[in-house]
């Protein structure tokens, strides 16, 4: 089982630093979060990095509205299909989408036969993630069209992940079970609380410092002999110097390790 690492997890720092990062933590590859810098968004770049940093580049983040709104223009369906171009250039398997918001109306009452469509001509797999329901002034908001949760999507691949789960309440191991087959690809990483009990942050904290069942989630998989791909996506922001951030992705790496092997073992 192929583990990675999301080049968001430096951000926002260069998406050099990632590659460099992935590389001496000793991850399998690396997930490319398209941001503003321009090396996220180039096929020629990456794959120097890619070259440079023996790192293969396992998948693309498409970019998110909040952070990067003019990134490819406005246009969100003209955004994931330059994703999925992106990906099948550096030979990246699947691209990971987030729900729409409702406001984004046309892209939002198609989306579902957008990604079919999109994945299709450019000959790799879009897989949904699950988000979260958002609040303002205590009372439940709806963001997300057709929802946060992609359980009853009519879609072919989804993305799990951990910190999402816990910020809308659920159990990543009942979603997991609920995907079924389609749960193609894993964003490594753990919550501690919902929105509901006061957490108003998305955490990203390092698997097993939460209360997800992480490592029951990544033992499922593997007693599955499942062949997705599984991406760390932790919050390093904290990090006091580099050393730290490096040892923060190695606990992260050796978790999955650990509790992707011990089933298999067993």
């Amino acid at each position: 089982m192929r583990i990675g690492m999301s080049t968001s997890c430096v951000y926002p720092l260069p998406v050099e630093h990632g590659f460099r990062l992935a590389r001496e933590a000793g991850y399998d590859g690396v997930e490319v979060m398209v941001t503003r810098d321009e090396k996220t968004q180039s096929t020629d770049a990456l794959l120097r990095l890619s070259e440079r940093y023996e790192a293969p580049i396992m998948s693309i983040h498409a970019p998110v509205l909040l952070l990067t709104h003019f990134v490819w223009g406005r246009d969100p369906r003209v955004k994931l299909a330059k994703s999925a171009e992106l990906a099948a250039s550096v030979g990246a398997a699947t691209v990971v989408v987030h729900p729409p918001f409702r406001w984004q109306a046309e892209y939002a009452v198609d989306f579902l036969q957008i990604v079919r469509e999109i994945a299709t001509d450019a000959g790799v797999q879009i897989a949904v993630e699950n988000m979260f329901p958002w609040k303002a002034a205590g009372r439940a908001m709806k963001a997300y069209m057709p929802g946060w949760d992609p359980t009853h999507f009519d879609c072919d691949a989804v993305t799990l992940d951990f910190s999402h789960a816990a910020l809308s309440g659920q159990s990543s191991l009942e979603l997991a079970a609920g995907f079924g087959q389609r749960l193609r690809h894993v964003h490594l990483c753990d919550g501690s609380a919902s929105n509901d009990e006061g957490r108003i942050f998305d955490e990203h904290a390092l698997p097993g410092r939460g209360t997800q069942p992480v490592a029951e989630v990544l033992a499922l998989l593997a007693a599955q002999n499942w062949d997705g791909a599984i991406v760390a996506e932790v919050n390093t922001r904290k990090a006091r110097s580099d050393d730290e951030r490096l040892a923060m992705l190695v606990e992260t790496l050796q978790y999955a390790r650990v509790h992707t092997t011990a089933s298999v073992k067993a």
